[in-house]
């Protein structure tokens, strides 16, 4: 199976070059000075011309505070150019498999979110997000989006890289604990799309589909435990979101049901402390 991926240095596009040879024969990565999500049709002509089986989407405008100031901008990067590429994939019969976030849903409650259920964005990320999925959606072409939550991994901007570095001068930190999701590693993300990609070529159907690392914890207990996986002795006290305001809204109930991506593609929950495990080891070996 051959891909073209849009993205070449985030989390998951960099995790994604890391299986090609073993879960894929070959793949061509496009960083944004050979496709820039900013317009669109340029990304729909790579598309046009390219000899892959699959196309995946791995780029996207992540900062969800600037988006905030920036919702036009944010909105062509993450609304449409996925509807560009999935329209110039519908085109040619190609799967097109896309990241998206639980931030299409509004954060209330404390059940897990199914992919029915409905959306309502309270920020202008999730907007933008949401307004993707629907371009890609209105493509009509064989397409997959899957929704995932917390990204981290031992590269890029993550909430893993941001506390270990918090730890080097403060030994008490005041975390979140009443936003509730499953912290998803960049590596599982990776091979569940390839996974996807795979069935896909294959002639399987897509669809919305939900993928988040188990168990479900706090952004405290997140930092508490890889606190305690990377031995820094730092306290770790929780507070509400109150009172740790952000420029953009966070949900509160970030949990995604994911029983249909593992009946339907048998992928299950991967669990994070393992991926923490994992990247933590990869980060000592980088220092």
């Amino acid at each position: 199976m051959k891909l073209l991926v849009f993205g070449k240095t985030g989390q998951v596009a960099t995790e994604l070059a890391r299986l090609e040879g073993d879960a894929f024969t070959q793949a061509v990565f496009l960083p944004r000075d050979q496709a820039d999500l900013s317009d669109p049709k340029a990304c729909a002509a790579i598309i046009t011309e390219t000899q892959a089986d699959a196309v995946i989407n791995a780029a996207a405008w992540t900062a969800v505070d600037n988006a905030e100031e920036h919702e036009a901008e944010a909105m062509v990067i993450n609304a449409d150019a996925p509807g560009a590429m999935a329209r110039a994939c519908a085109d040619r019969g190609l799967p097109f498999l896309h990241v998206s976030t639980d931030y299409v849903f509004d954060g209330a409650g404390e059940t897990p979110r199914k992919e029915t259920d409905p959306v309502a964005p309270q920020n202008a990320y999730g907007r933008g997000k949401l307004a993707g999925e629907n371009a890609v959606r209105a493509a009509s072409g064989p397409h997959a989006i899957l929704r995932t939550s917390w990204v981290f991994s031992s590269h890029g901007a993550n909430f893993v890289k941001t506390m270990l570095r918090l730890s080097e001068t403060c030994d008490a930190l005041s975390i979140v604990s009443d936003q509730h999701g499953g912290p998803t590693p960049a590596a599982d993300i990776a091979a569940a799309l390839v996974k996807m990609a795979h069935a896909m070529v294959q002639g399987q159907p897509g669809g919305t589909y939900h993928f988040a690392g188990q168990p479900d914890t706090t952004w405290a207990g997140f930092a508490r435990e890889i606190f305690d996986q990377a031995g820094r002795d730092v306290t770790v006290t929780g507070i509400p979101t109150r009172d740790f305001p952000t420029p953009a809204t966070r949900p509160l109930n970030s949990r995604l049901d994911c029983s249909a991506l593992a009946a339907d593609f048998a992928i299950s929950r991967p669990d994070w402390r393992q991926g923490l495990h994992h990247v933590l080891d990869e980060m000592r070996g980088k220092n």
